[in-house]
């Protein structure tokens, strides 16, 4: 996985399955549309309820059949676990495993971050989904309802990374894109000039 484009239609193999992180408006209007045609078409969710003010301070994943996007996933940071949620496929796309790869990606990506813990809300008719990758309910039967729907609380516990970004990681590491971590950013070749600015003395703010 990773932050960079997709390549164009003609040169991608038409049922290879790729999967990136939300970057731009662009990027956004796609996990929208995807979004709408599942909850909004599929499941009439009232608009307000589905895009419900959080799109903007939250990871989203896009995940592509060949060059078309196909489904998306939104992730959320909390002090000691990350919330997976909104996870939409669009239905002629549900016999692949694009759903598994895209939960896939967010883990990594969540371990990378450093969390160890993952909790969600899965529709009841959906536990089993979540049970393949190890999340199990969140003791009690838990029970939330939302939406016209019932949904199960869901945890599930990652192992470590090894690599996890912390205090002691390469300071450039944490500038790069985010989720695209392992290759030199525009930040990094920026590095090489120095400090040449002509306002290096000034109190400009910090990066």
């Amino acid at each position: 996985m990773h932050g960079r484009k997709s390549r164009s239609s003609d040169t991608v193999n038409q049922r290879a399955i790729s999967i990136r992180i939300a970057r731009d408006p662009n990027d956004l209007m796609l996990v929208t549309a995807i979004r709408a045609a599942v909850y909004l078409a599929e499941q009439d969710c009232p608009i307000e309820e589905e895009f419900d003010g959080n799109d903007l301070v939250a990871a989203h994943f896009i995940g592509f059949i060949g060059a078309e996007p196909a489904a998306c996933l939104r992730v959320r940071f909390f002090g000691e676990f990350a919330k997976i949620e909104r996870l939409a496929v669009r239905h002629q796309f549900r016999r692949s495993r694009i759903s598994f790869k895209l939960v896939q990606a967010s883990f990594e990506y969540i371990k990378r971050k450093g969390f160890k813990k993952v909790y969600g809300h899965a529709q009841d008719r959906l536990v089993n989904f979540w049970a393949h990758f190890g999340a199990k309910p969140l003791g009690g039967n838990r029970k939330i309802t939302f939406s016209d729907f019932s949904y199960t609380e869901m945890v599930l516990d990652l192992e470590p990374c090894a690599d996890a970004i912390t205090l002691d990681s390469d300071p450039y590491v944490m500038i790069r894109p985010e989720g695209d971590w392992d290759r030199p950013g525009v930040l990094d070749g920026s590095s090489g000039r120095g400090a040449s600015s002509p306002l290096r003395t000034a109190a400009v703010g910090e990066r």
